[in-house]
């Protein structure tokens, strides 16, 4: 058995635990034996995920639900197997259905011939749809659904408390999820998600890529300000050849270091 590591009560992330960079955020939400996953990564990932899971001593037959956050290939590729492995239901927005029923490769990002990206993209079942408002139940935990559309047209947030899980609306260093027309990107509407953001009481991010933070009002209006600019730009996409945060991810995934002890 492994000692669990939560980053607050509840909320496992999956790269703290392993103390490496797996791949996308994962959240394990539990209370008590019953648990949930908040996306799941790559195929290639799902076993190493799931036998930490075991090894931490949350039972596989306790698991109520893995959750997408949106269709993109790098949060779902895993899904089949996780769901054939743990027997849970598949949760997602409807947006999401049709590109995670159907394997569509072009909408989830798994092909971008232009970048020499060829992915598989196995179809897989959702089981149940959420949209704005819903609940999903974890034990004696509630996860409100929050539908943020912008970076894709199904993405998710949830919040937990003064926690918001917040997907790939922003991260530390006021990034936003690529904005892309193959995959449902929509600029006022992510305008409209980030200010839902600004203007809530969460207290903590905790994004889909990269550190957990505090929320931080003036990097927000920042990054809002920035995207306005978008509505009449055309510098934005999958073209980015560095992402220094991720390198800054890596070290503190390294050392250990906690939401608190992050600038």
């Amino acid at each position: 058995m492994i000692e669990r590591r939560p980053v607050f009560p509840g909320v496992i992330e999956m790269n703290h635990q392993a103390g490496w960079r797996i791949g996308c955020n994962v959240y394990l939400v539990y209370d008590e034996r019953d648990w949930a996953l908040i996306d799941i990564g790559y195929e290639e990932s799902v076993d190493e995920i799931v036998e930490m899971i075991r090894e931490m001593d949350f039972p596989l037959s306790q698991c109520r639900a893995i959750v997408a956050t949106h269709a993109d290939v790098d949060h779902i590729q895993g899904l089949a197997k996780a769901k054939a492995i743990l027997k849970a239901p598949v949760l997602a927005h409807p947006l999401a259905v049709e590109s995670l029923e159907t394997g569509d490769k072009i909408k989830t990002f798994a092909e971008i011939a232009a970048q020499n990206v060829h992915l598989d993209m196995p179809v897989v079942k959702v089981d149940r749809q959420v949209v704005d408002g819903e609940t999903i139940v974890i034990g004696g935990r509630e996860l409100l659904v929050w539908h943020t559309p912008g970076h894709t047209d199904s993405q998710l947030a949830f919040q937990m408390g003064n926690l918001l899980l917040s997907g790939d609306n922003i991260y530390r260093d006021g990034s936003v999820g690529a904005i892309d027309a193959h995959h449902g990107s929509d600029i006022p509407a992510f305008i409209q998600s980030l200010e839902r953001i600004a203007a809530s009481d969460v207290e903590w991010l905790l994004p889909s890529h990269g550190p957990i933070f505090r929320k931080d009002d003036q990097l927000l209006q920042a990054t809002i300000k920035r995207v306005q600019g978008y509505l009449s730009l055309a510098d934005f996409g999958t073209c980015a050849s560095h992402w220094p945060l991720i390198e800054e991810w890596d070290r503190e995934l390294a050392e250990g270091r906690l939401p608190a002890s992050t600038p």
